[in-house]
């Protein structure tokens, strides 16, 4: 009993240690850099210590193009002022309500364990499985939460290692751990991506929606309460949402992603603003291939951090949540009472389909 007790309220003291970490970060940091970009607006210029006209300031901060022997032509632009607005939203809004995000993610899944603890098996261990997934189902598995686990990790420090990592490591070593981040986010980027398109193209036929899903939910899937198990099929509505999440997210952090791998080159937002507004919005629709660029990282982080709140819980039920869930995606294969309780429709498929001498995912 003692030992149980200890064991649900660890990740509560770990939470609250998280908290106090954080707290500065979230509160402070990126609130800070988002009042000092604003004050930096309001600084006297050396245009205007020459004595430069009004018109022509607002003409150079509403971006004027001027004549360059450059190459690039972009060059002509002598101030680019959506650069200070993008600071001031990355270091302001997205920085400070993404930690919240993450942090609130952490915590109540935390306290969710606190006080359901880990969700058994209550027939308990049969000692007889089935195959859950195939290799080739697990490989998918794998490559998609690998790639994903290092491009959250590499995007994170992006955002907030040079308030909590550096000083710590040093300015020096930050460097260079930042650096080859930023290489093994780019590269390895592309199994991210292969693996969302299989994942799409191995599952989609088992998570589109049915009225299973509406029981399912109205029960909240029997995670709240223990004896409750509504019946699901290869995969739960909560399931579902989570493919969805990776399907739609991932593949629109994969987009925007390659929006800021090749810049200038691919221009969204623009035709995207367009559509947007026959549905009464006014936005811009002429945008520059720099203003194409500046959005795509905004969007991009923005996914991303609520990607990785979701997967959060994913990976907490996949693993220490569930008894038995986690056995699915190593060796494949589930015990049978682990299956009836929580996809009674699929295994009733399987084990029809050995009865009848078919063959059934």
């Amino acid at each position: 009993m003692i030992r149980t007790w200890i064991i649900r309220v660890l990740p509560v003291l770990a939470v609250a240690a998280v908290v106090s970490v954080a707290m500065p970060v979230l509160n402070g940091e990126g609130h800070a850099a988002h009042a000092q970009a604003q004050q930096n607006k309001q600084l006297p210029t050396h245009l205007e210590a020459l004595g430069s006209s009004a018109e022509m300031w607002r003409a150079v901060r509403g971006g004027i193009s001027g004549a360059t022997g450059l190459k690039d032509p972009k060059a002509g632009t002598l101030v680019q002022s959506e650069g200070d607005n993008l600071r001031a939203v990355r270091n302001g809004p997205i920085s400070q309500y993404g930690g919240w995000l993450l942090l609130a993610s952490v915590v109540l899944t935390a306290v969710f364990f606190a006080i359901r603890g880990r969700i058994t098996i209550d027939a308990g261990p049969s000692g007889r499985t089935v195959e859950r997934f195939n290799a080739l189902e697990r490989f998918t598995h794998w490559l998609t939460a690998v790639s994903f686990i290092v491009l959250a990790l590499t995007g994170l420090n992006v955002l907030y290692g040079k308030i909590v990592l550096m000083p710590i490591l040093g300015p020096s070593l930050f460097a260079t751990m930042t650096a080859l981040g930023k290489y093994a986010h780019n590269y390895i980027a592309f199994a991210f991506i292969l693996g969302v398109v299989m994942m799409l193209v191995l599952w989609i036929r088992h998570n589109l929606p049915t009225l299973n899903d509406l029981k399912w939910l109205a029960v909240g899937g029997g995670l709240f309460s223990k004896g409750v198990h509504p019946p699901a099929a290869k995969f739960n509505a909560g399931q579902k949402v989570i493919f969805w999440a990776v399907i739609l997210g991932g593949g629109s952090i994969s987009f925007s992603g390659l929006c800021l791998l090749f810049p200038f080159e691919i221009y969204p937002f623009a035709g995207t603003f367009a559509i947007l507004n026959t549905f009464g919005l006014d936005l811009p629709t002429t945008l520059t291939p720099l203003q194409e660029t500046q959005l795509a990282l905004l969007w991009h982080g923005v996914v991303a951090l609520i990607l990785i709140a979701v997967i959060i819980g994913h990976i907490y039920i996949g693993s220490l949540g569930m008894e038995g869930a986690l056995d699915a995606m190593t060796h494949g294969q589930v015990d049978v009472n682990w299956a009836h309780e929580h996809h009674s429709i699929w295994l009733d498929e399987v084990e029809g389909s050995k009865a009848g001498g078919g063959h059934a995912d």
